[in-house]
C-alpha cells in the first residue's frame, strides 16, 4: 500500500518545513482547512492541476472522522436520509436510548430548527430533485474514485465483494422495496436473496433474518485511514504541504483570505477552501454564511480480524449499523446520535451494537475491540455544501454526512473545476451554500 509506512514521517516533515511561504509572510496559493478525506482529495486534484496547496489541520491527515468510518464506497446509496422513512421511524427509534437514532434530551431545543428543516426536506415535492442530485453525485464519485485510485497507485486497497442487507420479517422486506425500485431507475444492480443463497453469501448468520438484498457492485476499502494517508502520500509527491495547526478564525477580502491560528499567528492565501467537517459552519460564520450543519455522532468497535469470517459488508438497516471486514480488523458500527460536538462520547451505543452483532452472528468473538466515536457533518437535505462563499476567493466543501469517503473524490473534482474557472460536470445548484 503506497505511502503507509512513511505517512507519519511525511506529516512531521511537512509540519516543520512545509509552510515556509506562510512563515515568511508570503501568501499561499491555495490553503485548505481540514485534513480529512474531503480536504486531501481536493488538495490532490488541485496539485495534479499544477497548483500549490497547503493543508492545515489540528491533528493530522485523516486522523479524525475519516479514520474510523465504515470503509464503504456507497455509490448505490442514492436515497437522501430525509426520504428513507426516517421521519416515520423517529418515534420508535427515539423510544430506545440505544437504538439506531438518539437525541440527548438536553440537546433537543438546540436541534429543533435542524429537525424542522430535515422534516421539510423529506416532503414529496423535493423527492425527485434530491434523488437526481444524489444520483448524479454518486455517478461522478465512482468515476472519479476509480481514476484516482489508479493514478495514486492505491487500486489494491479496493474491495469488490458487494454488500448484503438483511430483513427480519416479510413486512420489513416489503417496506424496503420502493427504495430498491428507486435505485433500479438509476441502473443500480441488486438481487433479493433468501435461504441457502443468503447463507452462502454469509455463512453463520442467525436464522432470525428471513430475506436479504445483495448488491454486487457495492465496494469497500481495506482501511479508510490507510487509504487516506496513501492518497496524501501521492499528493505530497505532487508538492502538497501540511501544517499542523489549529485555526481560530478566518477573514477574507478581495485580495485573499487570512487564517488566524490559535497561537495568534497568521497565514494568508490567495484562495481558501474550508473542508473542516463538523466544524466548517463555525468558520463559515466568520464570513457571514449561516449554514445549518448538525453532527451525526457515529460509534463503532473494531474487533480483531479473527473475530468472525465476514465475507462482505453486512447491513442491518433495521438496527442502523453495519459490519465491515477490514484489512486491520472487523468494524461494527453506525447508528446516529444527534448531539453536537461538545458532549462526551456515549460508548454505551457502541456496546449495544456489539451485543446485537453477537446475536446476529452467533460465534462472533467480541473480545479485544477498540471503541471509537466520530462526527459526521450533516445538512438537513442530505446534500453537501459545495461552492463559493459570500466572501471572494473562499470555497466550501463539507456536510457530506455518512457519505464523506464515498463522495470525496467527486467533491475534489468539483472544487478543482470551480477554482480553475472550468465548467463542473454536475449542476451545482442543489449543493449551493446559499440554498438554505
Amino acid at each position: 500500500m503506497p505511502g503507509n509506512s512513511k505517512s507519519s514521517e511525511q506529516e512531521r516533515r511537512s509540519a516543520t518545513g512545509a509552510s515556509s511561504a506562510g512563515a515568511r509572510g508570503e501568501a499561499e496559493d491555495i490553503a485548505i482547512i481540514g485534513g480529512g478525506i474531503i480536504g486531501i482529495c481536493a488538495a490532490t486534484l488541485l496539485c495534479e492541476a499544477g497548483r500549490s496547496v497547503t493543508v492545515f489541520d489540528r491533528t493530522g491527515i485523516c486522523e479524525e472522522t475519516s479514520s474510523g468510518n465504515a470503509a464503504a464506497f456507497a455509490f448505490s446509496d442514492v436515497l437522501p436520509l430525509a426520504h428513507k422513512g426516517m421521519i416515520r421511524q423517529l418515534p420508535k427509534w427515539l423510544a430506545d436510548p440505544l437504538g439506531p437514532l438518539t437525541i440527548p434530551p438536553a440537546y433537543l431545543p438546540k436541534l429543533l430548527p435542524w429537525l424542522i428543516r430535515f422534516w421539510r426536506a423529506g416532503a414529496a415535492r423535493h423527492h425527485e430533485a434530491s434523488l437526481a442530485a444524489q444520483a448524479g453525485m454518486m455517478k461522478l464519485a465512482e468515476a472519479e474514485w476509480m481514476a484516482l485510485l489508479d493514478r495514486s497507485g492505491t487500486r489494491p486497497m479496493l474491495r469488490k465483494d458487494g454488500s448484503l442487507e438483511f430483513y427480519e420479517s416479510e413486512a420489513e422486506f416489503r417496506a424496503s422495496l420502493p427504495g430498491w425500485a428507486e435505485r433500479e431507475r438509476f441502473g443500480i444492480g441488486f438481487r433479493h436473496v433468501e435461504g441457502e443463497e443468503m447463507a452462502a453469501l454469509q455463512p453463520g448468520l442467525s436464522p432470525r433474518f428471513v430475506k436479504g438484498t445483495f448488491v454486487p457492485g457495492w465496494k469497500t476499502v481495506a482501511d479508510p485511514k490507510l487509504l487516506g494517508k496513501s492518497i496524501w502520500a501521492y499528493a505530497e509527491k505532487l508538492g502538497a504541504r501540511f501544517e499542523h495547526a489549529r485555526v481560530a478564525r478566518i477573514e477574507a477580502d478581495a485580495k485573499g483570505a487570512s487564517i488566524v491560528l490559535a497561537d495568534g499567528s497568521r497565514r494568508t492565501a490567495k484562495t481558501l477552501l474550508i473542508t473542516a467537517g463538523a466544524w466548517s459552519h463555525l468558520l463559515a460564520r466568520d464570513l457571514g454564511d449561516s449554514i445549518p450543519l448538525e453532527t451525526e455522532r457515529g460509534y463503532n468497535t473494531t474487533l480483531p480480524v479473527s473475530a468472525f469470517d465476514v465475507k462482505r459488508q453486512l447491513i442491518f438497516s433495521g438496527h442502523g449499523f453495519v459490519i465491515t471486514p477490514l484489512e486491520t480488523g472487523l468494524r461494527v458500527g453506525g447508528a446516529v446520535e444527534l448531539g453536537g460536538i461538545e458532549r462526551p462520547p456515549n460508548f454505551a451505543r457502541s456496546k449495544a451494537m456489539l451485543e446485537k452483532a453477537k446475536r446476529f452472528l452467533p460465534g462472533l468473538d467480541p473480545s479485544g475491540g477498540r471503541e471509537w466515536m466520530g462526527f459526521r457533518p450533516s445538512l438537513p437535505d442530505s446534500l453537501p455544501v459545495i461552492g463559493a462563499s459570500r466572501a471572494p476567493n473562499v470555497y466550501y466543501a463539507f456536510g457530506h454526512g455518512h457519505l464523506g469517503l464515498t463522495q470525496s473524490a467527486a467533491t475534489g473534482r468539483l472544487i478543482r473545476d470551480l477554482v480553475l474557472g472550468q465548467t463542473p460536470p454536475l449542476d451545482l445548484a442543489p449543493f449551493r451554500p446559499q440554498r438554505f
